[in-house]
């Protein structure tokens, strides 16, 4: 398949459906060696200690954003200008929850005592350097990566914004982010695991256990299930650019440039003492046919449906990495 020949029309009709229990078995494929070299080989990869926070509409101008990160609690807002602040969620006077304070003219006031923070340090708080890349929101936490920091995290390619429909979906696991990344680092599982969405999928391409460079990455052919007997057939190929980040772009097909990212971010043990992991999924879509137009001045009713699709998916999927876990953690874990 070829992006210059994809033909007028995405869909397509397919000839001969293969019932589930009749499609050939990729266990064989799915080698445990190459997923495992290839998630050490993400895990190798600088992070400049970002971590993803949530999604840019999550913060708007009148309350902040909350989430526990590897056990910190950490609060994002909007200064007067529009800019993304960070900082310790925690009021530095009696440790107020800062997630249920109001946000004032770019300031943000803390409910019990009325301690205001406009991001600059204040009776013990510092501000957390953050990022905002127009869909996600980011924040650095330099003694939690223990890395070397980077001056911004790192940002795959994506279609131009003004161009694009974009969508983000939170999920949680009782898994760590290893997890995530391992799931997403088996194409193999799709059509087996999600019949409701993909078909006739082959992997054409996967790195070798000594992998390195740009030949790190899977390349997938799959059919998006439409309705019946209709797909959408592409070339996509999985990549992780960093230790908590995995990215599907379409090469071939409809939407070509488009990318699903995938960034698992570590929350914390729950009651428990089990590990916590928030799947934060960002689709980024684009295409050059006319009637995408249509689809963008659709957003806002578009976006909960692409959401609802991602939350299905990852129900299935958050249950892979949580299995891995558990197996993980009780030595059962096979390869």
């Amino acid at each position: 398949m070829s992006a210059d020949r994809r033909g007028r029309f995405p869909l397509r009709l397919r000839r001969k459906p293969v019932a589930w229990t009749r499609q050939r078995p990729t266990w064989r494929e799915a080698r445990p060696a190459v997923i495992a070299a290839a998630l050490k080989r993400a895990q190798a990869r600088p992070s400049g200690n970002w971590y993803v926070v949530g999604a840019t509409g999550d913060v708007p101008r009148d309350r902040p954003l909350a989430r526990t990160v590897a056990g910190r609690e950490v609060v994002v807002w909007r200064d007067r200008e529009g800019r993304l602040v960070a900082g310790p969620g925690s009021c530095p006077h009696l440790g107020a929850p800062l997630a249920d304070s109001p946000v004032r003219c770019g300031t943000l006031i803390c409910h019990w005592h009325g301690l205001s923070l406009d991001g600059r340090p204040a009776a013990g708080w510092e501000p957390l350097p953050a990022h905002d890349d127009g869909v996600l929101v980011w924040v650095r936490l330099d003694d939690v990566g223990g890395e070397a920091p980077r001056a911004a995290p790192v940002v795959p390619a994506r279609p131009a914004l003004a161009g694009a429909l974009h969508s983000v979906y939170t999920g949680i696991g009782i898994c760590e982010p290893e997890d995530v990344v391992a799931n997403r680092l088996d194409p193999w599982h799709g059509a087996w695991f999600h019949p409701y969405s993909f078909v006739d999928l082959t992997v054409v391409d996967a790195p070798g256990v000594a992998a390195a460079g740009d030949g790190d990455g899977f390349a997938v052919d799959v059919s998006f299930k439409v309705a019946g007997r209709l797909v959408v057939p592409v070339r996509a190929v999985f990549t992780a650019p960093e230790p908590r980040t995995v990215v599907m772009r379409i090469e071939e097909g409809e939407g070509v440039g488009s990318v699903v990212e995938t960034h698992a971010t570590p929350l914390g043990p729950d009651d428990r003492g089990r590990p916590r992991t928030a799947v934060i999924e960002a689709v980024v879509a684009a295409s050059d046919r006319r009637g995408f137009a249509v689809a963008r001045a659709m957003a806002p009713v578009l976006r909960p449906l692409v959401r609802a699709a991602a939350g299905r998916l990852w129900r299935d999927d958050l249950a892979y990495a949580e299995r891995r876990r558990l197996l993980r953690s009780t030595g059962r874990f096979p390869g």
